[in-house]
């Protein structure tokens, strides 16, 4: 799959000033429905070495359609705000190695809900054209209630007084993942296909899967079929 990847900044400024750059280009509609989604996650080894995982289920059944790693160093400081610049290479590398382009990206991490309103989700949605969204496992920014005990539940994340996600309940009784837009996809269609994709755990199984196989860190061989049906 093509990833359009920009120059790679040199500092702190440059990053940011990407950030600003790029971020007019998140569109916060899109498709509703999806064939293949792709969670993407990224593990560290020691303090300059991490592995990145993307896993591609069938959206009908979640099963595994293909999966695959890429291995790398870090090359960006950790700066809060601009973690997403320490994970791209690695991801983009992974990526690319697909043979086939996903029709929703997965993120562990964030997208509008950000302090500049352009998390990773966004980075990767913008930088690849397809429909992304973040879910993060604690509050990054803003403040939200928390929601009611029940499965689909949900409060806003209120940033500067306007709506950046939601706080969701997967499951009955469970703490709450933060689910904000990436790119292309809107913020029921967010909220809905994290719900659909989580079935049986807290985390959306194309996350969870893409966890394990990060820390893994390597698949358990070529797993490929046709696309589904859009």
């Amino acid at each position: 799959m093509r990833v359009d990847l920009h120059p790679w900044p040199g500092s702190i400024a440059e990053a940011e000033a990407i950030q600003e750059l790029l971020r007019p280009r998140v569109e916060l509609t899109g498709p509703e429905q999806f064939g293949t989604v792709a969670g993407l996650d990224v593990h560290y080894h020691g303090d300059d070495e991490l592995t990145a995982a993307v896993v591609v289920l069938d959206a009908a059944t979640l099963s595994v359609v293909e999966e695959v790693v890429a291995h790398g160093k870090v090359e960006f400081p950790y700066v809060p705000g601009l973690f997403a610049f320490r994970e791209l290479p690695a991801l983009v590398d992974a990526l690319q190695k697909l043979t086939i382009t996903p029709d929703l990206l997965v993120c562990d991490g964030y997208g509008l809900a950000h302090p500049r309103g352009f998390g990773l989700a966004c980075h990767l949605g913008v930088i690849t054209g397809l429909p992304a969204l973040g879910v993060g496992k604690t509050e990054f920014v803003g403040t939200s209630e928390t929601p009611p005990p029940e499965r689909g539940a949900w409060s806003p994340i209120l940033v500067d007084g306007v709506v950046a996600g939601r706080a969701l309940r997967t499951h009955d009784g469970v703490k709450p993942v933060y689910v904000s837009q990436g790119h292309r996809i809107s913020l029921d269609t967010a909220t809905e296909q994290v719900l659909r994709l989580a079935p049986r755990y807290r985390l959306p199984e194309p996350i969870r899967l893409a966890d394990h196989l990060a820390r893994r860190g390597n698949p358990r061989g070529a797993r490929t079929r046709p696309r589904a049906t859009r």
